[in-house]
């Protein structure tokens, strides 16, 4: 079985393959080991075997799973700790190595990492070997001590995936600049809205108003123009005024629906529109236009009430009342 972190540290040793240290022991992983955990330039030119593993762990983000050591020893016993050692190889583990043939932890001298197993040989990637280089070998599994599991090390430190960004802080949420006397600007994530002027468009209100304006007012003048005056100019209010028993509830100016607009549009508009309240709105009105119209028809040409008509309206200019000041008398009943 392998050990799938530690095969990701393989990967890494194999680009590194052939690497070898200066003549005075410099290597590019001691320098970095100076300068990332050790702090001591000791380690630039230290033997480097454990330290590159450190390196590789690194480059990869395992570090917590592989642990950071320059000495073999202090790495094992980690593995030990961690119960991640064992005596089993498998490509991925790290191998430690004891050349005195015994199998303590304690006589421990170097480290690699398994590449495959064929019997009783191991083939290995190992740094600071043969001369200080980093390179490929093949060991007999009499002198190892046991493996490190990388794979079998309880991590504790929370997973943060690489995507991720750092959490808000607390001043950070909210809309709008926070207003704090250490931020002085708004986090560049805020984008006020642009407004509707700044993008020429309406805004919602007014043309919902409009709309209303047009419907409404638009089914008004379609019921009056299909009276027999609907081909002269309208007059400023409806043509029926009874005013012995109070005008019409809606009264204004009559306007005409729009070309591409007609009852039959008003009546089937569906409900899955936006529009639709305004549409039904308009819709209904239209039908008590025609009811309204429907009941007086009768009445269209009746000399009587268009006698008691007029009679009332003359009554009513020379008592003064019954007219608006701002209304102009409306003509008797001659039909509609």
């Amino acid at each position: 079985m392998d050990d799938p972190i530690g095969l990701k540290l393989l990967a890494v040793a194999k680009a590194q393959l052939g690497y070898s240290a200066k003549a005075d022991g410099f290597t590019k992983f001691g320098a970095w080991y100076d300068k990332n955990v050790g702090h001591d330039s000791y380690y630039q030119t230290a033997p480097w075997c454990d330290m590159f593993l450190a390196w590789a762990a690194d480059q990869v983000g395992l570090k917590d799973s592989v642990g950071e050591f320059a000495a073999t020893i202090d790495h094992a016993k980690w593995f030990q700790k961690q119960h991640a050692f064992g005596h089993t190889p498998e490509p991925g583990a790290i191998v430690f190595f004891s050349w005195t043939g015994s199998n303590t932890v304690d006589d421990i001298s170097h480290v690699g990492l398994v590449e495959s197993i064929s019997g009783s040989t191991l083939h290995t990637i190992e740094a600071n070997t043969s001369g200080g280089s980093l390179i490929r070998r093949q060991r007999d599994v009499s002198n190892v001590v046991g493996y490190g599991y990388p794979s079998k090390v309880l991590v504790t430190s929370a997973y943060v995936p690489r995507h991720s960004g750092p959490p808000a802080h607390v001043t950070d949420i909210g809309d709008g600049p926070v207003a704090t006397s250490d931020l002085t600007l708004a986090l560049p994530h805020r984008v006020a809205p642009a407004p509707h002027d700044a993008l020429n468009i309406p805004h919602p209100d007014a043309i919902m108003g409009g709309l209303l304006a047009v419907v409404l007012f638009g089914t008004v003048g379609l019921a009056v123009a299909k009276s027999k005056v609907a081909a002269i100019p309208m007059p400023s209010a409806p043509s029926v005024k009874l005013r012995k028993q109070g005008k019409h509830h809606r009264t204004g100016t009559p306007v005409a629906l729009p070309a591409d607009v007609t009852p039959a549009d008003l009546v089937a508009a569906e409900d899955s529109t936006i529009l639709m309240p305004a549409l039904s709105l308009a819709a209904a009105q239209h039908a008590e236009d025609q009811e309204f119209w429907g009941r007086i028809s009768h009445l269209e040409g009746d000399e009587e009430l268009s006698f008691w008509d007029s009679l009332h309206s003359s009554i009513s200019r020379s008592q003064g009342y019954g007219v608006n000041e701002s209304e102009t008398p409306a003509p008797a009943v001659t039909g509609r």
